[in-house]
């Protein structure tokens, strides 16, 4: 993968990373966004973020944050997979998720989805997928997700993870949470 670093006048949005196919397209970019001021959303632009959301970790909540100030509209997808397990049903993760949004946030929405979710960004007129990226591994796969989501017609938009929660994944929130629940109570008579 090749990197191209924003030019010499002060990019609003930080650093910009692109990564691209063996064709030489674009297949996504990544944004450093290290400040909300001075951004201003793409107009007309409707972002999807897909994710099983299980749990909603602080870092999916930063993400959205900061993405919702890159675009005019942003769709939190929880993503229904067959494939995997998930600790409560969609409907229940989506109310979660729509509890830790901030009311003032009225340009995020939360909704579910069963199938690819470029055909639910088709079906809605999203102009892009949003992603967050916290390790190198993370990077390398998303980037196979990108080319294969700019085949099907969709940009992909990298966020890294903020370093304070790059640590936290909701394999691990579910790993605590469940270490938590096998402990046994604390007995205070002793």
């Amino acid at each position: 993968m090749s990197a191209v670093v924003g030019g010499d006048d002060k990019p609003t949005l930080g650093q910009h990373i692109c990564g691209w196919d063996y064709r030489g397209r674009v297949v996504g970019v990544a944004v450093t966004a290290t400040s909300d001021r001075g951004v201003a959303p793409v107009r007309g632009s409707l972002a999807v973020y897909p994710g099983t959301f299980d749990p909603f970790t602080p870092g999916h909540r930063d993400l959205v944050a900061r993405a919702r100030v890159m675009f005019d509209r942003v769709i939190v997808l929880l993503a229904v997979n067959a494939d995997k397990q998930p600790t409560a049903e969609a409907t229940a993760r989506a109310a979660l998720v729509r509890d830790a949004m901030p009311a003032a946030w009225r340009n995020v929405e939360v909704d579910t989805w069963t199938g690819l979710t470029t055909a639910y960004c088709s079906r809605r007129s999203a102009t892009v997928i949003v992603r967050g990226v916290r390790t190198a591994a993370d990077l390398r796969y998303e980037y196979q997700l990108a080319a294969m989501n700019k085949q099907l017609g969709i940009q992909t938009v990298w966020l890294p993870a903020r370093p304070q929660l790059a640590a936290t994944s909701s394999t691990v929130a579910r790993a605590y949470r469940s270490a938590q629940s096998a402990r046994p109570p604390h007995n205070t008579e002793e």
